[in-house]
């Protein structure tokens, strides 16, 4: 049998290190330790981070899309809705923030879509690993677009004169709220880009569910102008709860009972869309 001994780069002498043949690994050599559910998660998860690395052009519905929407809807309805855009930026910002943060949670499922079209996941199943670490990792990923996006969109109101009387504690308190409700939400988009064939449908019905649920809340206005059929929508509604929320966390007040909403909310999701989505993974 063969043995293959390595030298010292400089002085060509047999470098002091242990020779073993391959048949002696492939008889006696052990396996390596099945990762843990964290450590496979975490690794998809900067493998969501390297793609974004090789393709930037990801990043601009992270930093160009907040910052045309904080532009348009600050300066377009400022004056007419609270008198002055200074005032108006105060109420919108934490709004535009949970409606920008949740509307790109839907990248998710479409990532989900692509990789099934070009058989990745085939490989992925086969791994000795936990079997919801790739969602898993895909949603640890998109946390950091999510914070991305947020840090875009609180320098971009500090310049226009966002003042969050909270400070910097509740800035940061309102963002993880915010993270945590939107980790959650992903799940649905999770759960379309397995079911759906191409990732053109997953994002038409990711709009089509998205764009109502935003609108359709308290991110623009106070909601007790509307009839009364509508605010009884608006005033339940998740994404109603998140911004009442986050609003009030960077106000410096401390909103419980939107706060458990919000939790609550993403713990609802979680149970029903997580299960469905693995289901579906498992199947697919």
């Amino acid at each position: 049998m063969t043995t293959v001994t390595a030298r010292e780069p400089k002085t060509g002498e047999p470098a002091p290190v242990a020779t073993e043949t391959l048949a002696g690994l492939l008889v006696a050599g052990e396996r390596p330790p099945r990762p843990s559910a964290w450590s496979a998660s975490a690794t998809f998860g900067w493998r969501a981070m390297l793609k974004i690395k090789h393709v930037p052009e990801q990043l601009f519905d992270v930093t160009v899309f907040p910052i045309m929407m904080v532009l348009m809807f600050t300066y377009l309805f400022g004056g007419a809705l609270a008198g002055s855009t200074t005032e108006y930026v105060q109420f919108v910002l934490p709004g535009i923030l949970v409606m920008n943060i949740v509307m790109i949670t839907m990248y998710t499922g479409v990532a989900v879509n692509t990789d099934i079209d070009k058989g990745v996941f085939d490989r992925f199943r086969t791994l000795p690993i936990w079997r919801p670490a790739a969602m898993v990792g895909y949603l640890l990923g998109d946390m950091l677009r999510y914070a991305l996006a947020s840090a875009v969109m609180l320098t971009l109101g500090l310049i226009m004169g966002f003042r969050p009387g909270g400070g910097i504690t509740g800035v940061l308190a309102g963002v993880a709220l915010l993270i945590v409700f939107s980790f959650a939400f992903s799940w649905i988009w999770t759960m379309f880009g397995l079911m759906l064939r191409t990732e053109k449908s997953v994002m038409g019905v990711s709009m089509m569910v998205i764009f109502p649920l935003t609108f359709l809340s308290n991110v623009f206005v106070d909601p007790g102008t509307m009839p009364g059929w509508l605010q009884a929508f608006v005033n339940n509604s998740p994404v109603t709860h998140v911004a009442s929320a986050v609003r009030g966390l960077m106000e410096g007040g401390w909103p419980g009972a939107d706060i458990a909403w919000s939790l609550g909310w993403s713990a609802v999701l979680l149970a029903v869309f997580g299960p469905v989505t693995m289901r579906l993974y498992n199947r697919k």
